[in-house]
């Protein structure tokens, strides 16, 4: 059984099997190998190990196994940086000679190998390209043998490398070592939106990630119930909405539109599923949710769905309105609120207390201090003396003071303030500013202005006649009336008194 190990190269696609030849590589050592374009570098990415021959047959062809030269030394690391650097810039000298030339194709990268007799161009084109005039301008400005290697898109990224969506280095840059077939069934096999931007990778075509799971999702919807699929549950039919495939749950919707999640795992497949699934000769598929799946659930909502479906068929008694619910217990508000009335009490006794001390500190004081301290009140026409007429003295006022000197205020009033307040109450209300109201026959208002600029006379408005034959010192003007109908009566003055 021979010995093997992987290399990769730099601008290889995927791992390299070679001889150890007994030079004891292990993985992480840096090798010169041999190729058949020449001498190459390379990265060991895994230890020696033996492998029949029908494995190598399977892994490497028709092709003769090449062997390793030796670990690369520090010499040889720094022969291959300059070979690396020089190769960076050859780049640019083939990006101009290609647009010069006018060919469709994308210049990707200059190698040079390791014995520097050769230097590899690797381009992409979608055709065909005839580059002999290109080969003969690059050999003779590169001073070296020249060797195009046209490679396509997806050999492209892997080579000068990136990010995809998902923010990771690109897997055909990180750790691929094939470019197998990826198809758009494996798409619409993970439900994933048939959208090129969304399942496309930098290289333009479809992502390889999506071969990654794509067996685990065929697996778990080979067991599964079909989509839309009816499934019997003690709380009626359930519908399956969603498949949940990392985790094995299927989503179900129920006769209420509430939705539940099951595993896989916990469905049973009922006899008629059964006996179906041998009659057409395919796999069983589970139909039927039990009741144990569903109490195991963490859903509030399924457990009151449950209690209410035993309530329904007499497994739990039905529950009777609680009298706790109904009535209101006041016991606790009434504590309350005689507490808050003893409190309100307790506060007005300590105030009162406190306003009879001070009644008695001032009651204990001398009565002529309290006097002289208090205003007295000014009777009309006492000059200012604040005493009062006798016959105006009220007959609290008139016996002795009260015991302690306490007298009773008053205010004080000026001289002519009963004649005032006479006046102001036999003129009506808003002050006499009212204009009186016009009357049929006043003439304008002339004899209300001969009564107001006239002076008053006390005494004698009350005693004059308001009749027809009122005499000489009346102020009132006389008042007309109307003619009415055709035995019209005479003027109010000229009417004959009625016998």
């Amino acid at each position: 059984m021979p010995n093997v190990i992987p290399v990769k190269l730099e601008y290889a696609v995927h791992e390299l099997w070679f001889d150890p030849a007994g030079t004891g590589a292990q993985e992480g050592d840096h090798v010169i190998v041999q190729t058949e374009r020449g001498h190459e570098i390379g990265l060991a990415v895994g230890d020696a190990q033996s492998m029949n021959n029908d494995e190598l047959t399977l892994a490497i062809g028709h092709a003769q196994l090449k062997s390793v030269l030796r670990i690369c030394s520090d010499a040889d690391l720094d022969h291959a940086e300059q070979l690396a650097q020089r190769g960076d810039e050859a780049l640019p000298v083939f990006r101009r000679y290609a647009s010069a030339s006018g060919l469709e194709m994308k210049p990707v990268g200059v190698e040079f190998l390791f014995d520097e007799d050769k230097a590899v161009c690797y381009f992409a084109a979608e055709d065909r390209v005839d580059f002999r005039q290109l080969v003969r301008d690059l050999s003779r400005e590169l001073h070296v043998r020249i060797d195009m290697r046209q490679i396509g898109v997806r050999e492209e990224a892997a080579i000068v490398g990136g990010y995809g969506h998902c923010g990771q280095e690109l897997c055909c840059r990180r750790f691929s070592t094939s470019f197998d077939p990826v198809s758009i069934r494996m798409a619409k096999e993970q439900d994933l939106p048939l959208n090129s931007t969304k399942i496309s990778g930098a290289c333009g075509r479809l992502m390889c990630c999506l071969r990654y799971e794509f067996e685990a999702y065929r697996d778990f919807k080979g067991r599964a119930p079909k989509r839309n699929a009816v499934i019997d549950t003690p709380l009626g039919k359930g519908k399956i909405v969603e498949y949940n495939t990392p985790k094995e749950q299927i989503v179900l919707r129920l006769e209420g539109g509430k939705t539940i999640r099951v595993d896989l795992a916990d469905m049973t497949a009922s006899e008629a599923a059964c006996k179906k699934s041998q009659e057409l000769g395919c796999a069983c598929r589970p139909d039927t949710v039990t009741r144990e799946v569903l109490e195991k659930l963490q859903s509030p909502d399924v457990q009151m769905a449950l209690a209410e479906l035993d309530r329904k068929n007499g497994v739990i008694p039905a529950e009777g309105p609680d009298a706790s619910d109904i009535f209101v217990d006041t016991r606790k508000r009434r504590r309350e609120r005689l507490s808050a009335q003893k409190d309100e009490g307790k506060a007005q006794g300590e105030d009162t207390r406190r306003r009879r001390g001070g009644e008695n500190r001032a009651a204990e004081q001398p009565a002529a201090a309290q006097e002289g301290r208090r205003r007295k009140r000014r009777a009309p026409g006492d000059g200012g003396n604040g005493t009062a007429p006798a016959h105006m003295k009220p007959a609290a006022d008139a016996a002795e003071p009260k015991a302690g000197g306490a007298t009773r205020r008053r205010h004080h009033r000026a001289e002519g303030a009963d004649e005032a307040s006479e006046q102001e109450r036999q003129q009506p209300r808003g002050g006499g500013m009212r204009p009186r109201r016009r009357r049929p026959g006043d003439k304008g208002g002339a004899a209300a202005q001969q009564q107001t600029q006239a002076p008053k006379q006390q005494g004698q408005g009350g005693q004059q006649a308001q009749g027809g034959q009122g005499g000489q010192g009346e102020n009132k003007p006389r008042r007309r009336r109307r003619r009415r109908g055709n035995g019209g009566g005479q003027g109010v003055g000229n009417a004959p008194a009625a016998e």
